[in-house]
């Protein structure tokens, strides 16, 4: 019997690294949520910093408003921000609903530079 794997990444897409515009972020934000429902995925995780270099914070902050339309039109389930991937009440449904969630290194760290995604 094989050993079990103590932690698993959700798939994870590193918006941050090279410091791309906001239009940009978005643009890949989106090829990656595109990518991720076509390949069957329910849940993955950007990361795109959390504002100490100044980039960061226009980062997550301009993201979090697009996942905030996307979720409004129907085009996302939800979106956790990183500071609430815990055990926070939002959150319990879909620690019962996908397992892997409670697996991920970031999960309980209050991580405010990632944000989690839920997909249909």
């Amino acid at each position: 019997m094989g050993k079990k794997q103590k932690t698993q990444e959700l798939p994870y897409l590193n918006i941050e690294a090279g410091m791309p515009s906001l239009v940009e972020a978005n643009r890949k934000m989106g090829q990656f949520i595109n990518e991720a429902k076509h390949s069957g995925t329910r849940v993955i995780k950007i990361i795109h910093g959390y504002g100490s270099s100044g980039v960061g914070g226009k980062l997550r902050i301009g993201l979090r408003q697009e996942l905030a339309a996307r979720k409004q039109n129907g085009k996302i389930k939800d979106f956790i921000p990183g500071e609430r991937f815990g055990k926070y009440e939002e959150v319990m449904p879909y620690l019962n609903q996908y397992s892997q969630l409670a697996r991920d290194p970031d999960y309980g760290r209050e991580n405010a530079g990632i944000t989690v995604i839920i997909l249909y």
